[in-house]
């Protein structure tokens, strides 16, 4: 089996900060990696790279070893908690945000735990059904004071919503700087609305590791009691103002 590896990322300036992109992966499977799964990071990635460029904002693709999360071996987590590790040991105390998608959003609210680790994006994030005592509750102490953001297409039929609110509901009681966008009739690969995806992807990233301002509705998402605040629509048109 080959070793986990980070993709090649870019920075004007000396790297200040670093987003470890996590693609999506399989429940059981000791396969190579998906192409399609990486390629389907690259437009949040390029997206993320040209915007942080000049704040030294590194962006790196986790290439994973298997493709499978492969039961209590958690092999995706691993790998991101590995690719925490690698950045740490490029760039040094710099913080980062795991972000990632399906089986991917899963390893990066896993793999939350390393201390350098400040923020946590998980879109579509596939999870086991914490009702159907078949699976332990999916942990959450590694998410104390990070900030969390889960969005999920209401209409998706891969990965249940209803289970990622739990989830957030959960996270939200030990941690207060959690939210959870809703993206009305989108499906898994949050297509119908990409464009706001990834303006409000940005908005999180930039806002957890360069201190930029949240756009109103990201910040009234986090300072929202539940249930407001984790079923938080995400609006058409999201983000246009600022785009060229």
């Amino acid at each position: 089996m080959s070793g986990a590896g980070i993709g090649v990322g870019a920075a004007d300036a000396a790297v200040a900060a670093a987003v470890l992109l996590l693609p999506n992966g399989e429940l059981e499977s000791t396969r190579r990696p998906s192409s399609l799964a990486y390629s389907a990071t690259q437009p949040l990635g390029r997206m993320l790279a040209r915007a942080g460029r000049q704040e030294g904002v590194a962006v790196h693709t986790v290439q994973y070893r298997v493709r499978g999360w492969n039961g209590e071996r958690a092999d995706l987590a691993a790998d991101a908690a590995w690719a925490v590790e690698e950045v740490v040991r490029r760039y040094g105390d710099v913080p980062v945000c795991l972000a990632g998608h399906g089986m991917g959003g899963r390893a990066a609210l896993r793999a939350a735990g390393h201390s350098a680790v400040t923020s946590v994006l998980a879109l579509a994030p596939w999870l086991p059904d914490d009702a159907s005592g078949v699976e332990p509750l999916e942990p959450v102490e590694q998410l104390t004071g990070r900030r969390v953001m889960i969005v999920h297409g209401t209409t998706d039929a891969r990965t249940d919503p209803e289970l990622s609110y739990r989830l957030a509901g959960r996270v939200k009681k030990a941690n207060a700087g959690t939210c959870r966008f809703e993206v009305h009739s989108d499906g898994h690969a949050l297509r119908q609305h990409h464009d706001e995806v990834l303006a409000l992807s940005a908005d999180f990233v930039f806002g957890t590791l360069c201190d930029r301002a949240y756009s109103r509705p990201v910040a009234d998402a986090f300072a929202a009691p539940p249930p407001l605040g984790l079923r938080m629509p995400l609006a058409a048109g999201f983000g246009r103002a600022l785009r060229p």
